[in-house]
């Protein structure tokens, strides 16, 4: 956890299955893992179809216009507006399973399938007594510059280690743990297979109305 940062001292812990091969092959190969990191880049790799796995944002105790999104009733509908008119026959004696009822609505556990992997960033790196940080730079930028914008990502800081950048968005809140797992789908759609070149990477500011890449391009404009 000190590689993140993150205000917490436990880290998250996950069991994974390992497959192919004899008992003791297996054995031999967590032996040979143990306590050893695992770059991402030798996991996924480019313009490759990932599946998404996490826990969604929780929005607490909500009715059924928010949680099903139910049509609200009329002006004059007596005792409430945002409810269920009739939740049932007078038989069967019970509220069935598919009519719309206020409770819990977010926190959910949730997968998101086919993600395609823009980009497999490296972290910060030193190499001959500087740090390099143009893990995000392009063709089309005049400086370099890293995948962090201008202040840190919102509610998160800095990005310092390997990453990837993703197509669409993914589950859950700032800093939520996410489980990324291998396509299970043959994948034969052409946006699947096809390679992606990126041309540009917006890093300007997310706190206000951004208008430079990076800090040299705003100390030379200043």
């Amino acid at each position: 956890m000190r590689l993140l940062p993150l205000r917490q001292k436990k880290s998250h812990l996950m069991e994974i299955q390992v497959n192919g091969g004899t008992v003791a092959e297996k054995v031999d190969w967590a032996r040979e893992k143990l306590e050893q990191q695992v770059p991402v880049s030798t996991v996924f790799g480019q313009d490759e179809m990932i599946d998404v796995i996490g826990v969604t944002k929780g929005k607490g105790y909500k009715g059924v216009t928010s949680r099903w999104h139910t049509k609200k009733l009329p002006r004059k509908t007596h005792r409430g507006l945002r409810k269920v008119a009739c939740i049932g026959a007078w038989h069967p004696a019970r509220v069935a399973f598919s009519v719309a009822r206020a409770g819990q609505k977010g926190y959910h556990h949730r997968t998101e399938i086919n993600k395609k992997i823009y980009k497999i960033g490296q972290g910060y790196q030193i190499k001959d007594g500087k740090l390099i940080k143009n893990n995000a730079s392009t063709d089309y930028d005049l400086s370099d510059k890293s995948i962090n914008p201008l202040g840190g990502f919102v509610h998160y800081g800095e990005v310092t280690n390997d990453f990837i950048m993703l197509k669409g968005c993914v589950v859950g809140t700032k800093k939520r743990v996410l489980t990324l797992r291998k396509s299970l789908l043959v994948q034969t759609k052409r946006r699947a297979l096809e390679k992606i070149d990126l041309k540009f990477i917006d890093t300007t500011s997310k706190f206000g109305h951004g208008r430079f890449q990076t800090a040299e391009e705003k100390k030379a404009f200043m």
